[in-house]
């Protein structure tokens, strides 16, 4: 598993959760405090160490992390080059849903050795997709779904999104788009603006 995905948990541990779930999580899953290095390649039962001390710690189911982890991912100021990386999706959140299955390449194209879930969407009509999500990792449909909802509210649009369950080619999230132009979105530039 790449260093960036265990990093993001541990960042989504410290900042949501504080210093001190971080220690009582590391320790119990054989981490040092320092956690990952981001750059890193790690085996993947760390990561499943990682989230079953993270459940037992936070006492929240593990789906529930998960999509937490979704979220924080687009919404945390720390994670811009993220939410820039997946805007350039398109210009209304329908436009970013249909290039969703470019988004392992485009992460390619930043880090060669980084997986991301592979993604195949289904139109059913206008109004509603199914997204099916491969990835080593079980419940990567749950991260899927907070990252949707934060690209929704990103977007402004007003979508209803659900983890559908589990087929034999992966993980389904069921989309439903109800207003494309619900809210003003988040204001979004091409260009990043230096502070």
């Amino acid at each position: 598993m790449h260093g960036l995905i265990n990093r993001a948990i541990q960042c989504y541990v410290r900042d949501m959760h504080g210093e001190t779930a971080w220690a009582q999580i590391s320790r119990q899953s054989g981490i040092g405090l320092d956690g990952f290095e981001a750059m890193q390649t790690y085996d993947r039962a760390m990561t499943e160490s990682l989230l079953a001390a993270s459940v037992r710690v936070l006492m929240r189911p593990r789906e529930t992390i998960l999509e937490d982890l979704g979220t924080f991912l687009v919404s945390n100021h720390s994670s811009d080059a993220l939410r820039r990386l997946l805007r350039f999706g398109g210009v209304t959140f329908k436009d970013f849903l249909h290039t969703l299955e470019d988004t392992p390449g485009r992460g390619k194209l930043a880090l060669p050795d980084l997986d991301l879930p592979v993604m195949d969407l289904y139109e059913i009509n206008p109004s509603i997709y199914m997204l099916q999500c491969r990835f080593p990792l079980e419940g990567a449909g749950h991260v899927i779904v907070g990252l949707l909802r934060a690209m929704a509210d990103d977007y402004g649009a007003l979508a209803l999104l659900d983890h559908d369950g589990y087929s034999l080619d992966g993980e389904m999230v069921l989309i439903q788009l109800l207003e494309v132009s619900y809210a003003q979105g988040r204001s979004f530039d091409l260009a990043a603006r230096a502070d």
